[in-house]
C-alpha cells in the first residue's frame, strides 16, 4: 500500500516539467573560429515561466565573464524563422526564432523582438542578470514578448547559444557563435489539474498512514 501511494506521488511530481536540459561538454561548433574557452561551453540551460515572467539560466563548463561573451536565448513565439541560416556562415537551419533575449555578464539583459514587418524592437534591462561562478541567469516580464501565433507564452520554444564578439560593441558573423543548447518549451508552474492530482496524492498518503495507526480515515474538503 505504501509503495503504491509513494509511486502515485512520484508519478505526479514527475509530470511537472524539468527546469533544465543538459548539453554535452566540448561540443563547440565547427564553424566557430574563436578560442575554446570553457566559459562558452554550455553544459545545461533552462527557461521557466511563472505565468507573468520568464527566468532564463545557463551553466557552462567554466567561469562566466570572458570579455565580449554573451548568452543569447532565441525564442519562437509562433512565427519563428531560421534567421541564423541566412548569416555567414550558415548555421542553425532547424532553429526557428522571432525574438531573442541576451544575457550579458555585466548584469544587463536585452530583449529584441522581430515583427513580421517593420524594424525590430529592443528593450534594455539593466541589473536583471546575475552571475554565480559557472551560471548566468536573468528574469524579465513576459509582456515584453507578445505572441506571434502561439496560444500562450508557455508554448514558446527556446534555443540558447553562446557568442564571443570580436568587436565587443556589436555582433559580427556567425563564426562568433561557440555552442548551441536546444531547450524546447519552458518549464511552467503546474496546471490546476496537476495541482489537484498532487493534492489527491498527498491526501492518499495521509489516509494510508492513518489507517496503519488504526484511526478512521476522514476526508476534509477545502472551501
Amino acid at each position: 500500500m505504501r509503495k503504491m501511494i509513494l509511486g502515485l506521488v512520484l508519478a505526479t511530481m514527475a509530470a511537472t516539467p524539468a527546469l533544465a536540459v543538459g548539453d554535452p561538454t566540448n561540443d563547440f561548433l565547427a564553424t566557430y573560429t574563436g578560442a575554446h574557452n570553457p566559459g562558452l561551453d554550455i553544459i545545461s540551460a533552462g527557461v521557466s515561466f511563472d505565468g507573468s515572467s520568464f527566468t532564463l539560466n545557463a551553466t557552462t563548463n567554466g567561469a562566466i565573464g570572458l570579455p565580449g561573451s554573451l548568452y543569447a536565448f532565441g525564442i519562437n513565439r509562433g512565427a519563428g524563422t531560421a534567421r541564423l541560416a541566412s548569416g555567414s556562415p550558415s548555421i542553425g537551419g532547424s532553429i526557428l526564432w522571432d525574438a531573442v533575449a541576451i544575457l550579458f555578464p555585466s548584469g544587463t539583459a536585452r530583449v529584441v523582438t522581430f515583427p513580421t514587418a517593420g524594424p525590430p524592437t529592443l528593450t534594455t534591462l539593466p541589473g536583471v542578470v546575475t552571475v554565480a561562478g559557472n551560471t548566468i541567469s536573468g528574469s524579465f516580464a513576459a509582456s515584453l514578448l507578445p505572441s506571434t501565433g502561439f496560444a500562450s507564452p508557455a508554448d514558446y520554444t527556446f534555443t540558447l547559444w553562446s557568442r564571443l564578439r570580436v568587436t565587443p560593441a556589436a555582433d559580427g558573423t556567425n563564426a562568433e557563435i561557440a555552442d548551441f543548447a536546444p531547450i524546447g518549451q519552458s518549464s511552467a508552474v503546474p496546471e490546476p489539474s496537476s495541482w489537484a492530482m498532487m493534492i489527491v496524492s498527498f491526501g492518499a498518503v495521509g489516509c494510508g498512514l492513518r489507517r496503519r495507526r488504526g484511526s478512521p480515515a476522514r476526508i476534509s474538503y477545502m472551501r
